[in-house]
């Protein structure tokens, strides 16, 4: 008899799923027919490249799609994109649809990501709107074709999707104010939070920090400013960067305190369900604890891990490190903002005792005409000298460093072990003492 599996969402991690089941079940010879339900037209496709599009690096919408509805199908997929799931029966072992008809499953694989925080001050408005999805994307790009040259845009949220669209206003002509409720990059150490802020400021971004918004200004629905604690700015168009929020409200299903689910390292949840990407949290491995960490990485990973397990594989998801990456640049304004492991506050709360030290250097060798500023935090524990985290802010070729932490961090390493390992030396990519060992060193020898 042919298995059913019904996955609920064609992004990374559930056709990551639908593609790794069934070559799953063809290695084990078993019988395996996937039905992938997509509430919007899009699958496969890079959120994360969507500021790169309004920025104009990015050709189209359809330069970020990974690969199309015809080439699921070709795979063997059944996919159904404009089909709602408005519940799920984990009893019954159904799903039900959007236009009333009810399909069974044997396995359900919950792959529902995100939605974007609307805050109850984003009123409905023709020049307010999220970041998030490829209608997002063409929205932005409609807008922005329409407005007039240098209008001006107000971005509200200073995390990563904050700092990538106010470079993309930049691209586009606009004038661009940054609006967070505390610091830019705010997860990141203050030292190196101001060092981007001052990077956006040489852009001309005017950065407002400790900038709550409180309402907007509308004029026969459209935008005309944007209240704040410290008063009213004019504002033509606003972009709404505040973060996201998992999207499970399916059924029966058990999530935890902020409505995300919690799979176990094969992907599954509960009987016959099973789920993966940025509808649930994941182990952070520093901590041994659930965090929330929305990353296309994490979600493709789960995705597979939950599809060979569906298919009676035993591949595995075991946790994250929350290592991100990005870059601000416009013309001679430039850094790159890396970023692995926890900070000193989630250090402290998971009962480490925390150490950490500040280093600066440049990217190659002083006398290169490579040579970049580069600031790391580096952060241990003094017990246990297990490295914790590391921050990297700087010029070209700074930021990837972190991907050396973080398999360190992977592996639970030390301070030491990063400090001494055997990394690459050339004078035009790092320093013969690599800085991201002399910030290391510096942080074991504080302890």
């Amino acid at each position: 008899m042919t298995h059913r599996l019904v996955v609920i969402g064609a992004d990374a991690a559930g056709m990551s799923a639908a593609h790794q089941a069934l070559r799953t079940a063809r290695r084990l010879g078993r019988e395996l027919s996937v039905t992938v339900l997509e509430s919007s037209g899009h699958t496969s496709y890079s959120a994360c490249g969507i500021p790169y599009w309004l920025a104009g690096a990015v050709g189209s919408g359809d330069d970020l799609v990974a690969r199309t509805a015809s080439q699921h199908r070709e795979g063997g997929i059944d996919l159904r994109l404009h089909t709602r799931a408005e519940s799920v029966d984990t009893a019954t072992r159904t799903v039900r649809l959007a236009d009333g008809q009810t399909l069974g499953y044997d396995d359900l694989m919950i792959a529902t990501g995100a939605t974007a925080i609307r805050p109850e001050w984003a009123a409905d408005s023709p020049d307010i709107g999220a970041v998030k999805t490829l209608d997002d994307g063409a929205a932005w790009l409609d807008r922005f074709a329409a407005a007039r040259p240098g209008a001006r845009v107000m971005v509200v949220g200073g995390s990563y999707i904050g700092v990538e669209v106010a470079e993309a206003a930049l691209a586009r002509g606009f004038d661009v104010e940054l609006c967070t409720r505390s610091r830019v990059m705010s997860s990141l150490a203050p030292q190196l939070s101001a060092r981007i802020t001052q990077t956006l400021q040489e852009a001309g971004v005017t950065v407002r920090e400790n900038c709550g918004v409180r309402g907007v200004d509308l004029q026969d629905g459209r935008l005309r400013g944007v209240h704040t604690r410290g008063g009213r700015v004019e504002a033509d168009l606003m972009v709404v960067g505040v973060g996201v929020r998992p999207a499970t409200a399916l059924g029966d299903l058990p999530v935890s305190a902020n409505g995300a689910l919690r799979p176990d390292p094969r992907g599954q949840v509960g009987p016959g369900v099973w789920a993966a990407g940025d509808c649930c949290e994941v182990v952070n491995r520093v901590t041994g604890q659930w965090a929330y960490l929305p990353l296309g990485t994490h979600a493709n990973k789960a995705g597979r891990a939950a599809g060979d397990a569906i298919a009676g594989g035993d591949l595995r998801f075991d946790g994250a490190l929350g290592t991100a990456i990005t870059r601000f640049a416009h013309g001679a304004a430039y850094v790159e903002i890396g970023h692995t492991g926890i900070g000193v506050d989630e250090a402290r709360a998971a009962g480490f005792d925390p150490v950490w030290r500040l280093t600066e250097g440049t990217t190659a060798s002083g006398y290169m005409p490579e040579a970049e500023p580069i600031a790391i935090w580096v952060l241990a524990d003094r017990t246990s000298r297990r490295l914790l985290g590391v921050q990297v802010v700087g010029g070209r070729g700074a930021a990837k460093r972190v991907d050396a932490a973080a398999a360190v961090l992977w592996h639970e390493g030390t301070v030491d072990d990063l400090a001494w390992m055997d990394l690459s030396y050339a004078p035009p990519f790092a320093t013969a003492w690599e800085i991201l060992q002399v910030a290391a060193r510096r942080c074991a020898e504080a302890m």
